[in-house]
């Protein structure tokens, strides 16, 4: 197999949107590997957290935390194993930085956007908050809803053509 076709997939969407469910069949589907965010600030973090939230903590271990995930994705896809990638990609910024790295590898960067209406996203966090389900990794309150929902730009048709994106319903 041609490096080049190798997908590192992106799973991008706000809050509750379904990224982690959709990530998880994603993977099932092409043989990929799964790099959770969540999971690696949760395993890795969480007993360190300060007490009261700290944005510059978390943003400072987020980015530690992706850069060794990015990484392991194009060691990966050297192999030619896909991978995928939920790490939330709220941010044009931050799309833009990890297609940059894949593709300077010689992989094929692909964005899967799910775009959900807020109602509908907060219920499914709810209903995740008291089920602590297979993809629960920590409780979302409103007010955290709330301060990620205002960083969350969804991606431009330019952002979806360079990217190979696919908008979904979930």
């Amino acid at each position: 197999m041609d490096r080049a076709a190798t997908t590192v997939h992106f799973i991008c969407g706000p809050v509750g949107a379904g990224k982690t469910t959709y990530a998880l069949k994603l993977c099932e589907a092409h043989g990929a590997v799964h790099f959770s965010i969540d999971e690696w600030m949760v395993t890795l973090f969480s007993a360190d957290t300060p007490p009261t939230p700290d944005w510059n903590w978390i943003v400072e271990r987020v980015g530690r935390s992706e850069a060794q995930i990015v990484a392991m994705a194009i060691r990966l896809g050297r192999l030619n194993v896909p991978s995928v990638l939920d790490l939330g990609f709220l941010g044009r910024d931050q799309r833009d930085r990890v297609a940059g790295a894949v593709a300077a590898a010689g992989l094929a960067p692909r964005l899967h956007v799910l775009d959900i209406d807020p109602g509908e996203r907060w219920r499914r966090i709810e209903a995740r908050n008291a089920q602590q389900g297979e993809t629960y990794r920590l409780a979302v309150t409103r007010p955290m809803f709330d301060f990620v929902e205002q960083l969350w730009q969804r991606p431009s048709p330019e952002e979806m053509a360079t990217l190979d994106g696919r908008m979904l319903a979930a």
